[in-house]
């Protein structure tokens, strides 16, 4: 699906990222793995809610004080699509900085900071026979903006990601919900294994590099 010629994928700058937050807020409100590791029996929506918008925000400043991709789509200059990738040997591990664990226990508390970071340690070592890989942690479109093609058009942009990481065997990601693997499946990604956290269930899909990519960078 063709898009109109303002729209433009690029970079986030620092001025962007309040923005990105709410649109990865919106996108995973109803995600059933956020809300069975953040939502404690006793909480409540409030209290939720509360938890997902500190664990964004902590995320995404992570992904900027490492150096991550935080790719946007723009149209003109209004953000309406957010991707947020991380390389497997990027210094930002599955324990985060300490400071990120620190204020994510303060907000979210202890027992879900752990259940956040076994979770990625978990999906981590499904990995690790990839080698170097990159791992999209968030995508997000804005709700006003579904259903235009959006989507697709940032996923393709993060083919060229992969294509300029030399060493890059492909990229990941991990999905709950059906309509998210069909999203992702439309692109090449491939069941790589099925995960469960918790009640959670999901699975953790892989597109491979191209070959041709692969032969050309160990040519280069």
């Amino acid at each position: 699906m063709s898009l109109a010629v303002d729209y433009s994928v690029k970079y986030l700058s620092p001025e962007d990222l309040n923005v990105a937050a709410s649109l990865i807020y919106q996108a995973y409100h109803d995600d059933p793995l956020m809300q069975e590791l953040l939502k404690a029996d006793k909480d409540s929506q409030q209290q939720y809610e509360k938890k997902l918008r500190a664990l964004i925000r902590e995320e995404l400043h992570t992904f900027w004080q490492a150096k991550q991709p935080l790719i946007g789509l723009f149209d003109g200059e209004s953000l309406q699509a957010i991707a947020c990738v991380f390389s497997s040997d990027a210094s930002m591990q599955a324990q985060r900085y300490w400071h990120w664990r620190l204020k994510l226990m303060m907000s979210a508390g202890y027992l879900t900071t752990q259940q956040l970071i076994d979770k990625e340690q978990t999906i981590r070592n499904a990995l690790q026979t990839m080698g170097h890989y990159l791992f999209v942690a968030f995508i997000a479109v804005s709700p006003h903006h579904q259903r235009k093609g959006l989507g697709h058009y940032l996923l393709n942009s993060l083919d060229t990601l992969v294509k300029e990481d030399n060493e890059a065997s492909g990229i990941a990601v991990f999905v709950t919900q059906a309509p998210h693997q069909d999203f992702f499946a439309s692109h090449g990604f491939e069941v790589l294994q099925s995960l469960q956290f918790s009640k959670v269930s999901g699975e953790l899909l892989f597109k491979h590099r191209p070959a041709a990519n692969i032969q050309e960078a160990g040519n280069g």
